[in-house]
């Protein structure tokens, strides 16, 4: 009969003193919300370029929508009306997202030594490198490179695929990025 009585008494002992002890404080910490009371939500009002967060800041808006590639005529550097306007426009897109350098590839066709192919990509390379810099492009942000013919669009031997091959490309990325 004694071994019931000592668990009885302290769990009788334990119930009271839970009753007995006040409930510990409620701490709250206060949130300070500094918009809370600006009125009408969001405080800012200036608006977003057409809406899409700054997408226009990447390597593929810049070869879909601003263009990256201007085509040559056969064994020319001479930068033509249209490859001026593609020119503009990737000046333009480089200015305004400073954060992006851009390297120039030359390319050439099929036809000719591999070296004059080099030095004929090298050239279209500049004479796009030497536009952009004059729209205002760090001379810092734009290097080049040749490709001559070894690294063609279209493989094929007629002028349809020469026409394709004789380019400069930009290639834009990060600054950090290794361009």
């Amino acid at each position: 009969m004694i071994a019931w009585k000592k668990p009885a008494a302290a769990a009788l002992l334990l119930t009271l003193a839970a009753c007995a002890q006040p409930a510990p404080p409620v701490t709250q910490s206060a949130v300070v919300d500094p918009y809370a009371n600006a009125g009408g939500g969001a405080l800012y009002q200036g608006d977003l370029a057409g809406g899409t967060l700054g997408n226009e800041a990447t390597a593929q808006y810049f070869n879909d929508t601003v263009g990256n590639t201007v085509l040559f005529a056969a064994n020319q550097t001479a930068l033509t009306a249209e490859a001026r306007t593609i020119l503009a426009r990737q000046a333009q897109w480089l200015n305004t997202h400073t954060s992006f350098n851009a390297v120039v590839q030359g390319h050439a066709e099929e036809t000719g030594t591999r070296e004059y192919n080099l030095a004929l990509g090298a050239r279209r390379a500049s004479a796009v490198q030497e536009y952009l810099i004059a729209q205002g492009v760090g001379a810092d942000r734009v290097r080049t490179l040749s490709f001559g013919k070894e690294r063609p669009r279209e493989v094929c031997s007629d002028e349809a695929c020469y026409a394709k091959n004789r380019r400069a490309v930009t290639v834009v990325s990060p600054a950090g990025a290794g361009s």
